[in-house]
């Protein structure tokens, strides 16, 4: 059995990293599930299992639905030299050692129930082998992780807990000035549905925050499959081969043309470094075009080249289009913008199987093995009984917080929003005495624990396979 060209073994390793990406996924559905359904299971509004296939399906649809932007921020976490050593194996190494470090964090706290970002587990899986990886490279002159991008995403993923906690208190106040009907601050009555119109936002709630995760979270399985495809078939998946080279010999024209119109001199040093440096990568990524061939029929060391230069040239444009001293008007900007966009759509994108394995994958691990942190968020986080007003404030937050992330391509926790929403509102209700400190001092713990516990597994498990492959 081959394939992509791939011998035998190097084929079963690749289909090995695709399961365990497919696997990290599924379990991603089970552990994250509780934060779409936690709330409409514990006011009645749905039954838990016509609760689980509904978010699983939303979750689903959220993945195809979400665009690329946060799987290309994971899968730019690494430089392209780690992700590309000519050792195959080394590469299968560094895949299975991150791989294995998330799934076995992931279901350690699935297992004692506690809420726990999958998000932080994966991004310190990833940076764990980029550090190991630093200590036994021959060139040492640069970093084997993108601090930049590492340092954006653990930004939003610290964040995201405080604005879900601070949200669903200032969410709750709103409500109890606004919402005239005190109903929807009472505790649900056993078995008994809802009011209808409460059960609406309800069931909206969990879709939005169903619909958020997929779109957020799926993402992140899209860029590990691309990890995976990029490290051991670069051939085939470093570029998008579908794109021709005339289209992007033209936008890098355009480019350069509206590039050539910025005044230098009112740059500062920095900033005319990364003004050269934008106009280098356009150049080379212009010269390798140069043969005018398919994307497909460009060799593998050429395909390297301009997916270097596309992620150089990301950084660059960014320091420029954020200067206040580029003297171009508001419509070029725009339209420069636009056009890097266009032209990084050779690195940024995935093909739709992959989207589709994902897809799949995290819809039905929703509905599987749910319970568990289910139990956690809606009973054992606050002393009350989650009432219909606590329930909708912490998922408006949650779905709200994530799609504005995603928008922006950034990573976040669906976890710690819910989690810390859900603390918020019953903050808001009673005080701080309401929420059940045994609990929130252990999924701090967790939280605090997952980042360093990830790195330093990662790392090892990387160093061992490099050891046996």
């Amino acid at each position: 059995m081959q394939l992509f060209g791939l011998d035998t073994s190097l084929t079963l390793l690749l289909i090995l990293c695709l399961f365990a990406a497919a696997a990290f996924e599924f379990i991603n559905g089970f552990h994250d599930t509780a934060n779409a359904v936690a709330t409409v299971i514990y006011t009645n509004s749905l039954k838990p299992w016509i609760a689980v296939i509904w978010s699983g399906v939303w979750n689903a649809i959220g993945v195809f639905a979400g665009g690329i932007a946060v799987a290309m921020g994971i899968s730019t976490l690494l430089p392209p030299e780690l992700l590309l050593d000519t050792d195959i194996y080394h590469n299968v190494a560094l895949i299975l050692a991150l791989l294995l470090t998330a799934i076995l964090w992931n279901l350690g706290t699935w297992y004692f129930g506690i809420p726990c970002s999958s998000s932080h587990t994966l991004i310190g899986s990833i940076i764990g082998v980029g550090l190991a990886f630093s200590f036994i490279a021959v060139d040492k002159s640069h970093s084997y992780v993108n601090w930049g991008k590492a340092s954006d995403i653990g930004l939003s993923l610290l964040l995201s807990p405080l604005l879900g906690f601070s949200l669903a208190i200032l969410l709750m106040y709103i409500m109890r000035q606004v919402i005239k009907n005190r109903q929807i601050f009472k505790e649900p009555t056993s078995n008994a549905p809802p009011p209808f119109w409460i059960r609406l936002i309800l069931l909206l709630t969990c879709t939005g925050v169903s619909f958020s995760h997929g779109s957020n979270d799926g993402q992140k399985g899209v860029g590990l499959v691309m990890l995976i495809l990029i490290a051991i078939v670069p051939a085939y998946f470093t570029l998008d081969v579908s794109k021709s080279s005339e289209e992007y010999k033209e936008l890098s024209a355009e480019v350069i043309s509206i590039l050539n119109k910025v005044n230098v001199e009112e740059l500062t040093v920095e900033e005319r470094f990364e003004y050269n440096q934008t106009i280098g990568f356009v150049k080379d990524f212009d010269s390798v075009l140069t043969k005018n061939l398919p994307i497909a029929d460009y060799s593998t060391q050429e395909k390297m080249a301009i997916r270097k230069d596309m992620l150089m040239l990301g950084k660059s444009i960014k320091v420029l289009l954020d200067s206040k001293n580029l003297s171009l008007s508001a419509t070029n900007k725009l339209k420069l913008k636009k056009k890097v966009a266009a032209l990084k759509s050779i690195t940024d994108y995935a093909p739709i199987w992959v989207i589709f394995l994902i897809s799949i994958s995290l819809g039905l691990g929703t509905m599987i093995g749910w319970k568990r942190i289910v139990v956690t968020i809606g009973e054992k986080i606050g002393k009350q009984h989650l009432t219909y007003a606590q329930g909708a404030s912490a998922e408006i937050v949650a779905a709200s917080t994530i799609g504005f992330s995603t928008w922006l391509g950034l990573p976040v926790s669906t976890t710690h929003v819910l989690s810390s929403g859900i603390a918020g509102s019953m903050v808001a209700s009673k005080g701080i005495k309401n929420l059940q400190t045994k609990t929130i001092k252990n999924i701090a713990i967790a939280w605090l624990l997952t980042l360093p516990v990830c790195v330093v597994v990662s790392g090892l498990l990387f160093l061992l396979f490099r050891t046996i492959f």
